[in-house]
């Protein structure tokens, strides 16, 4: 999603929020973190806390006013890697929509993703919207951001674990690679600045391609790719929930490995991550 500039956007949806009564806005935000403090029905853990987002607030009140989650975002200057929205209507004066939400919503409610909230309310009838904010890796990070993701897989190859149908045993660590580094964050930053995410090049390069351009000499070579994702923490545990993906990480057949991100605030995924395996002839 596009950002829309900042400053002159910001003024009126604290403004606005401050027409939502207080105490209203303060009991359903309890509710909505009842929900997500007691979890759901069928083993749903307790997840953290949602905060209050003044200009959440101003995206549900243009979701009462009948836009759409993501023209309300735009209009309220608001960027989200990832968003819910809920109308409730009848709802009591006390502002208890938690029976609700835990009934209907509840996977919603509780997404582990989710770290804003904001509210709006006319009247018996109540509008959610429940966000991830962007906040992505500063590019100044990239050095410890990138020895953060090594010594995340190198942890998750030190162990024992299956990748769809496929079962690795523990596997040698790998280590950084400066030229697979550069390869990894010239394809991110492209990535990132024509918003698309492929192993196939805009220039209709492969991975090896790449790579060999990159002035790597290699026997095997590997990519795994990722967007929208703010933390080495997600990103690696994203790629380990993905057979083919986790395969790559744990791979005994890779030595080396380089990895870098891009960012772009203007693009609705916002963050591009790439990784690059390689083993030397």
């Amino acid at each position: 999603m596009t950002d829309l500039p900042g400053g002159r956007h910001l003024r009126p949806a604290l403004l606005v929020a401050l027409l939502v009564p207080a105490a209203a806005r303060a009991d359903v935000i309890d509710a909505v973190n009842a929900v997500r403090l007691h979890g759901c029905p069928g083993g749903t853990r307790a997840v953290a806390p949602l905060q209050a987002s003044a200009r959440l607030d101003e995206v549900a009140r243009r979701l009462a006013q009948g836009a759409q989650l993501r023209a309300a975002e735009q209009l309220a200057g608001y960027h989200a890697v990832s968003s819910f929205s809920v109308t409730i209507s009848g709802v009591p004066p006390g502002g208890d929509v938690s029976a609700i939400l835990a009934r209907q919503f509840c996977q919603q409610t509780t997404d582990a993703g989710f770290r804003e909230f904001g509210v709006w309310r006319s009247g018996a009838d109540v509008w959610l919207a429940f966000a991830a904010p962007f906040t992505p890796p500063a590019p100044a990070d990239l050095d410890a951001i990138g020895r953060r993701v090594l010594a995340l897989t190198n942890a998750a190859r030190a162990q024992t674990r299956r990748c769809g149908a496929t079962r690795f045993g523990a596997v040698p660590p790998l280590s950084a690679n400066a030229s697979l580094g550069q390869v990894a964050l010239a394809y991110a930053q492209d990535m990132a600045r024509y918003g698309y995410m492929d192993h196939t090049g805009r220039d209709g390069s492969s991975p090896e391609v790449r790579v060999t351009r990159g002035g790597y000499r290699w026997r095997e070579v590997g990519e795994n790719l990722a967007s929208g994702i703010m933390t080495p923490e997600e990103v690696v545990e994203g790629w380990l929930q993905s057979a083919e993906h986790c395969a790559n990480l744990m791979d005994p057949a890779f030595r080396e490995m380089g990895v870098a991100f891009a960012v772009n605030a203007r693009d609705e995924r916002g963050v591009y991550w790439a990784m690059e395996f390689g083993t030397p002839p």
